[in-house]
């Protein structure tokens, strides 16, 4: 019986953060956490971080970007409203994003917080809740490790 699991060490691979404006207290917290989690990992220059105006517009960036990084992070904060545009706009990036990691065969890793308040989002981001930055970063780490063992492995 073989098991592969991939761990979060250093590597040589070109990672892309692109993260939404919106709500920026929010998602610079996100972006701040996943950085300094890149970094202990990956050479500075490895890193991009690439602006995008709101969480719709993450998924068409990560498909631009897709083949020129080992692995995208998507971090955005999208916070309920009064509306139903908050349904719109979770389902559209979670597809859009889904949609280029299976296309490309690339990992785009899910930092797209969708939640109720803002207090729930504060909470994930270096609160009670973790932070889904630094969770996020480990999780790209981890997945590129994963598919180089894969890959040496041809499974």
């Amino acid at each position: 019986m073989k098991i592969f699991s991939g761990a979060v060490k250093s590597l040589n691979k070109r990672v892309a953060v692109v993260v939404s404006e919106f709500n920026h207290d929010i998602t610079s917290a996100l972006l701040q956490g996943a950085v300094e989690t890149l970094r202990s990992y990956l050479p500075s220059e490895n890193i991009v971080i690439i602006w995008v105006p709101g969480a719709v517009e993450i998924p068409l960036m990560v498909q631009r970007i897709a083949k020129q990084y080992d692995a995208v992070i998507a971090l955005g904060a999208v916070i309920y409203g009064e509306t139903d545009h908050y349904h719109y706009v979770c389902q559209q990036v979670n597809q859009g994003c889904q949609r280029v990691m299976l296309d490309e065969s690339l990992p785009v890793i899910f930092g797209v917080l969708t939640v109720q308040s803002r207090e729930l989002a504060l909470a994930r981001v270096g609160g009670k809740k973790g932070h889904v930055g630094v969770e996020s970063a480990e999780a790209a780490i981890k997945m590129l490790d994963l598919l180089m063992m894969i890959d040496a492995e041809s499974v």
